[in-house]
């Protein structure tokens, strides 16, 4: 059985007050086998980059080892002193999140456009 498939693809947008977002837009499943996706993908951002979107509306499948990676890109991106919005995630996950303390480094919306209102 192949391994599950995480996709990232990069988007750059303009907020409202036109300062630019950097989204990652997640698909497939995140597991322990998406690490290379995930964090390899957050670290080959430029350091410029302030705001981050993080879109995991076409997310199928997220087990705890996918959570634990999640975290680990929120943590380095405090470090780096980035912002970071999250939205798309099911009623389910936007509760496990919460549980698990990931709001202490993003903000949970329901859509893009309240996550980027959320820069503001």
């Amino acid at each position: 059985m192949p391994e599950p498939v995480t996709r990232v693809a990069i988007e750059e947008i303009s907020s409202t007050n036109g300062d630019s977002i950097t989204v990652l837009r997640f698909s497939g499943d995140i597991t322990s086998a998406s690490q290379a996706a995930i964090l390899g993908t957050y670290e080959g951002l430029s350091e410029t980059v302030k705001r981050i979107l993080l879109d995991f509306s076409k997310v199928e499948y997220l087990n705890s080892s996918g959570i634990a990676l999640v975290i680990q890109m929120l943590i380095a991106a405090s470090k780096r002193g980035q912002t970071i919005r999250t939205f798309g995630l099911s009623p389910h996950f936007q509760k496990v999140f919460t549980m698990v303390g990931i709001t202490k480094y993003t903000s949970l919306h329901p859509d893009q456009a309240s996550a980027c209102a959320a820069f503001a």
